[in-house]
């Protein structure tokens, strides 16, 4: 179960929760006509290191003539739905059909999911007091929002904020995952798995 507090800081915190955050897709001028797609989430969560956040406030605070601790943005990733989730149907409305995973608790893509041990994705449930439902990130899919629109946005569509010791352990996920390295498959593992579909 994730701690969170609900005591609403004035700056952007890594951990914040925020409601329909904007994504900005693309920008494109066709024959003088300006588009702008968006991608409005529901959920995202703030997992932009606090001490850069700390830095960015303070400075902008004090107007003191340097800009160097400024952050253009700040990394946000989408809380997804858990029982949309394990259907594969989170990313329907953009037409995205997703994995399945078995809703099963015994399967083990399940309880991987649910024991935080597949590296992509990172499980939340939250007790009663928290307005949101069971969700999983998926490190795969974060993005960022410029830092001052998403400071003002916050004024109104604040949710919670994960506590210290579950934040560092979603930060440290996240690093992770963003750090591994994709090895080419191997000329073996591929005769391999030729095997297994002969078999079949």
């Amino acid at each position: 179960m994730i701690q969170t507090n609900a005591d609403k800081v004035d700056r952007i915190k890594q951990g914040d929760i925020i409601s329909d955050v904007e994504y900005v897709e693309y920008v494109d001028v066709v024959d003088g006509v300006i588009k702008i797609s968006k991608i409005r989430f529901p959920i995202v969560i703030v997992l932009t290191q606090d001490c850069d956040l700390t830095w960015d406030f303070d400075s902008r605070s004090r107007s003191d003539g340097t800009q160097d601790k400024y952050l253009f943005s700040v990394i946000v990733a989408p809380l997804y739905n858990y029982e949309h989730f394990i259907t594969g149907d989170h990313l329907s409305e953009l037409g995205q059909k997703m994995q399945e995973i078995s809703a099963n608790e015994k399967k083990t893509d399940n309880k991987f999911l649910k024991n935080n041990e597949n590296p992509r994705y990172h499980f939340l449930e939250f007790d009663d007091s928290v307005p949101v439902v069971n969700s999983v990130i998926d490190f795969k899919h974060y993005f960022t929002v410029n830092v001052t629109k998403l400071q003002e946005h916050k004024e109104k569509h604040y949710i919670c904020t994960v506590s210290e010791l579950f934040r560092e352990k979603i930060s440290q996920r996240f690093a992770n995952y963003l750090s591994r390295i994709g090895l080419p498959e191997t000329k073996q593992k591929k005769i391999e798995e030729q095997k297994v579909l002969k078999q079949v």
